[in-house]
């Protein structure tokens, strides 16, 4: 049997795992969403949304394994976590809801009012799920209130603090250069060098968001940074992420758009393992009383035979959803082009 302690520790890197493929995957169809409305001609915005067409909705995928990973690996943490952001959460299942229908309906009449209402909802439910989700890391990083019982004692005002939005805001930088430089490596022609010009503003964008916040952590949020203190090795990640930041305007000044999208993947990469590094083993903090009161991988996991349960099934089903989005993507490959079928 394996140890409850390495399955706790290897099911929280599965959730990880799932988050990051998550958030790079749909990071840019939510970039996207964002820059579509920018767009001025209606063949610009089709090309856009044909872009991320056939491949939007399974990346959604990954967000429904990663809740479903959470649920079932740590419930206490799942169960604490969605009372104590039930209506951000709710508008973010609106906001991916709101986003398939527009994505969905926006070509289906050729009345210009009809597609300006779809590209409208389009890019309001791409910002709110970006600034949702930064909201929530953000709440995550500085704690939420707490009882004994594990259960949340705040308020919507609580979880509406400055520090958070401040994350959210980088969210939707972040997402939004990501999408950039993504419509960058699908398009070609005007649009493509349209694109080109749009692409510096949202990376200065992200620059200065990613900046603030960093600031902004270092100042009020030392327990982030006390696991570089005990482990300067960490301190590699922070390095390497700052040149992958550095690299992204470099690669785009020399057109080579394929290699910033993987300098912008692996600034992802490096941002939620830093997140994951200055929070473990904490996943919900008390900010009452984080030493006692705060949730953990240890304190609110599953049962040994559930995590090995789990282990099996994931054994099967990611190695499934890792051929089938690789599949996709391979067939896929390649500039967008319209068609009859397109939306």
């Amino acid at each position: 049997m394996i140890p409850i302690y390495d399955l706790e520790f290897g099911w929280f890197t599965v959730f990880v795992l799932l988050v990051i493929g998550y958030v790079i995957l749909d990071g840019f169809d939510l970039g996207v969403g964002m820059l579509h409305l920018f767009a001025k001609q209606d063949q610009e915005r089709r090309l856009m949304l044909n872009s991320i067409g056939p491949v939007w909705d399974g990346n959604e995928v990954w967000l429904v394994t990663a809740g479903g990973a959470l649920f079932a690996g740590f419930p206490d943490i799942y169960a604490t976590m969605l009372s104590a952001f039930y209506m951000p959460v709710m508008i973010l299942l609106f906001g991916l809801m709101f986003r398939a229908v527009a994505i969905e309906f926006r070509s289906k009449q050729p009345m210009m009012w009809w597609r300006w209402t779809w590209d409208v909802v389009f890019f309001l439910g791409s910002v709110t799920i970006s600034l949702i989700l930064g909201l929530i890391i953000g709440n995550l990083i500085r704690g939420i209130p707490l009882d004994a019982n594990k259960e949340f004692i705040g308020t919507i005002e609580t979880i509406l603090d400055p520090y958070s939005f401040l994350v959210g805001l980088l969210t939707i930088s972040l997402f939004a250069m990501h999408g950039s430089i993504y419509i960058l490596m699908k398009t070609e022609g005007e649009l493509h060098d349209k694109m080109r010009n749009r692409t510096n503003p949202c990376i200065i964008f992200f620059i200065i968001m990613y900046a603030v916040t960093t600031m902004a952590t270092l100042i009020y949020m030392p327990h982030m940074i006390q696991a570089l203190h005990d482990r300067p090795i960490f301190f590699l990640i922070a390095v390497m992420n700052i040149i992958c930041v550095a690299n992204i305007p470099r690669e785009i000044y020399h057109g080579r758009d394929v290699r910033a999208f993987i300098s912008s993947c692996l600034n992802m990469i490096c941002l939620l393992a830093l997140y994951a590094i200055g929070t473990y083993p904490i996943v919900v903090r008390a900010i009452n009383d984080p030493a006692n009161l705060s949730l953990t991988i240890y304190n609110s996991s599953a049962s040994t035979l559930t995590l090995q349960i789990l282990f099996l099934m994931a054994f099967i089903g990611i190695p499934l959803v890792v051929a089938y989005t690789t599949a996709v993507y391979y067939i896929f490959r390649g500039k967008v082009n319209m068609d009859t079928h397109s939306y």
